[in-house]
């Protein structure tokens, strides 16, 4: 009994010592792009920065222009973006968002709104497809490393969407990353364009301007670029929190099955005492035998 209640916790033992290996490998890769992840949504801030500061100057000369993605519309059919990820072992960071995501969607219905689903990942795909919720696009494998064309395609389907009427609001679900501890699950309004405002205190100094060609032409450019923008920074976080999250998850499952293989060579030692004991006892007992036999 004491040598299959060995052999057997020998065998968990190396199973999940193999299973280390893995989670500590994944920990260890999932750190090295922490940083990569990181540089480049610092990166991509000065260039949202300087879009919004020419699309202020650009309002501010041209008055009443008005534009498309501007244009507030009464609500029938609303977007919902959500962006999570394209593979697990990630801990609660893809359920926290498409929890957050479909209590909005649930608002939405309850108050006689359409909804259109457009996916980032395959677990938003996954998980609204299983539960039968309308997914209008899906995006897979973008999520890890993102590009710029990854946020131009999702925006011109969304902008399309907008111009055709078939949506008239789009709302983003993402991860905002604060640090490699910390990252929010974030609700945004992407569409109307709300347009940006000087923050208190930051107000810039009255510029004459002389613009060619037209503000509403300048506008009907920088718009679109700044909806990209927007989207493709809302990737950049979603990326650097879905690697943080991976991090802390492979970590504590490599610190948890270390606990448990310390937890089982204990065990295992127990095993290996009272087979020891059971072999001396059979021998001393022979022994015993012998000699009562002479």
């Amino acid at each position: 009994m004491a040598s299959a209640q060995l052999r057997d916790t020998r065998r968990r033992i190396d199973s999940i010592e193999a299973t280390k290996k893995i989670t500590r490998a994944m920990e260890l890769i999932a750190a090295s792009r922490i940083p990569k992840a990181q540089a480049r949504v610092e990166g991509s801030k000065p260039y949202t920065s300087k879009l919004i500061e020419v699309i202020e100057n650009v309002s501010g000369v041209g008055g009443g222009t008005s534009h498309m993605l501007l244009e507030r519309r009464e609500v029938q059919t609303v977007g919902v973006l959500v962006i999570t990820a394209d593979r697990g072992l990630a801990g609660a960071y893809a359920s926290n968002i498409i929890r957050m995501a479909e209590h909005r969607i649930g608002e939405l219905q309850r108050a006689g709104t359409d909804v259109l689903i457009y996916a980032v990942g395959k677990k938003t795909q996954s998980y609204f497809r299983y539960r039968g919720y309308r997914i209008e696009r899906a995006w897979l494998g973008v999520t890890d490393t993102p590009g710029y064309g990854d946020a131009r395609a999702i925006a011109s389907t969304v902008m399309a969407a907008w111009a055709g009427r078939r949506i008239h609001a789009l709302e983003a679900f993402f991860t905002r990353f604060q640090s490699a501890l910390t990252q929010v699950p974030t609700h945004m309004e992407v569409l109307p364009i709300s347009p940006p405002e000087t923050a208190p205190g930051h107000d810039r100094p009255a510029v004459s301007y002389e613009f060619e060609p037209s503000p509403g032409e300048i506008l009907d450019r920088l718009l679109p670029r700044y909806v990209e923008a927007i989207l493709f920074n809302m990737l950049l976080e979603a990326s650097a929190s879905e690697h943080s999250a991976r991090r802390r998850a492979m970590k504590a499952a490599t610190d948890n099955a270390e606990e448990l293989i310390r937890s089982l060579t204990v065990q295992a030692n127990r095993a290996r005492q009272a087979e020891i004991t059971t072999a001396i006892t059979e021998i001393v007992g022979g022994a015993e035998a012998l000699a009562e036999s002479k």
